[in-house]
């Protein structure tokens, strides 16, 4: 299931492009980054550490997966 990225919150597993590859990935903060676009720090494994996330950018309009 798609939604738009306005629509993403913390607690979401979506699929997205984390580590150069496509991944289930849940998003433990969404960042006000203005500009058009929606930044989202993620942790791309089944350990939620922090310092495994990364950031990843979506346009405002984009749609994103939603993992099931």
């Amino acid at each position: 299931m798609k939604i738009p990225a306005l629509n993403i919150r913390i607690g979401d597993r979506i699929v997205a492009y984390c580590n150069n590859k496509r991944q289930v990935c849940t998003v433990k903060q969404v960042l006000d980054s203005g500009q058009g676009s929606i930044a989202l720090t993620v942790c791309p494994s089944g350990n939620h550490r922090l310092s495994l996330s990364r950031v990843i950018r979506f346009h405002q309009d984009a749609s994103v997966e939603l993992a099931s």
